[in-house]
């Protein structure tokens, strides 16, 4: 695994954002569990509301910004899992 990981859903050959993967596992794991977090408290607020008063382009808008933290913490959380079974591997 290459030292610098860059998130995925980026689609050009420079990449500027990039994951450590290196990174001590509970710092990867802070940064994947914000995000992740981040992501459902607002979705879980919106399942709470009674109504939602919007046309379909602010709800498609709303579901990508949601998908990026999303994506991150994903990414974040594969780094972890293929250090934890790098780490058990004989």
């Amino acid at each position: 695994m290459n030292r610098y990981m860059p998130i995925t859903g980026v689609d050009n050959d420079f990449h500027a954002l990039l994951i450590d993967t290196e990174a001590p596992l509970d710092v990867l794991h802070e940064t994947a569990d914000y995000r992740i977090r981040a992501v459902t408290q607002l979705l879980e607020n919106l399942a709470m509301r009674e109504e939602i008063h919007s046309d379909a382009v602010v709800l498609h808008d709303f579901a990508r910004v949601l998908a990026i933290p999303l994506r991150d913490g994903c990414d974040l959380m594969d780094v972890i899992g293929r250090r934890l079974r790098a780490q058990m591997a004989p």
